[in-house]
C-alpha cells in the first residue's frame, strides 16, 4: 500500500515538474511564431549565395 503512496506522489511531482516546464516555454515566447520558421528554411540559401557573391565581389575589388 504504501508503493502506490509514493508512485502517486512521485507522478505528481513529476507533472508539475513538466507543467512548470511548459509555463515557462509559453513565458519565454518558445511558442509564439510557429509560421515563420518553416518559411525561413526556404529562403535561407538565397541570403547565403547573395553573401557569397559580396565576398567574392569584395575580394575582386582588393585584387584591383
Amino acid at each position: 500500500m504504501s508503493v502506490i503512496i509514493i508512485l502517486i506522489v512521485v507522478s505528481i511531482l513529476v507533472a508539475l515538474f513538466f507543467l512548470a516546464i511548459f509555463f515557462w516555454a509559453v513565458k519565454t515566447g518558445q511558442f509564439d511564431d510557429t509560421v515563420s520558421p518553416s518559411i525561413r528554411m526556404l529562403f535561407d540559401d538565397k541570403k547565403q549565395s547573395k553573401s557569397k557573391e559580396e565576398i567574392g565581389d569584395k575580394e575582386q575589388k582588393k585584387g584591383k
